[in-house]
C-alpha cells in the first residue's frame, strides 16, 4: 500500500490547492497509509498555518478515519485519542495521542512535566 506525508494530508483536509486535491484524491483513491507522525504533524499545521479549533481538528482526524481509502496507521489509539482530545481540548491532540500509543503499548505511566496531561490516567508528573 502507497503512503501520504503531512502536506498531502493537510491538502486533502483542507482542499485549499485545486491542482494539488485532484493529485491527492488521484494518489490515495486506490488506497494510502497514514503514519501516525503524519497525522500529528498535519494536525499541528491545521492548528497553527490554518486556524482550526479543536474541535475542527477532532473532526478532521475523525473524519479521516472514516474515510474510504485511508489507512491510518494504529487508528484504534488515534479513536482514543480524538475521545480524549475532545474531553480535554487543552492538552494538545498530540498529546493525546501519544498517551494512548503509550497504554496500547502497555508502556505507561507516561513520564511528562506537563500539568495537565499529568492529570490524566496512564501519565505521571515527573
Amino acid at each position: 500500500m502507497r503512503a501520504i506525508d503531512t502536506n498531502v494530508l493537510v491538502r486533502l483536509i483542507t482542499r485549499d490547492d485545486p491542482v494539488q486535491v485532484v493529485a491527492a484524491e488521484s494518489f490515495v483513491e486506490t488506497g494510502a497509509w497514514v503514519s501516525v507522525l503524519a497525522l500529528v504533524e498535519s494536525t499541528w499545521v491545521l492548528a497553527t498555518v490554518y486556524g482550526l479549533s479543536a474541535r475542527d481538528l477532532a473532526r478532521a482526524v475523525e473524519m479521516l478515519l472514516e474515510h474510504r481509502t485511508l489507512v491510518l496507521q494504529e487508528p484504534e489509539a488515534v479513536a482514543a485519542a480524538v475521545e480524549l482530545f475532545r474531553a480535554k481540548p487543552g492538552l494538545g491532540f498530540s498529546d493525546c495521542l501519544m498517551l494512548q500509543l503509550a497504554m496500547k503499548a502497555g508502556h505507561v505511566p507516561l513520564g511528562t512535566f506537563d500539568r495537565n496531561l499529568s492529570r490524566i490516567e496512564g501519565a505521571r508528573k515527573l
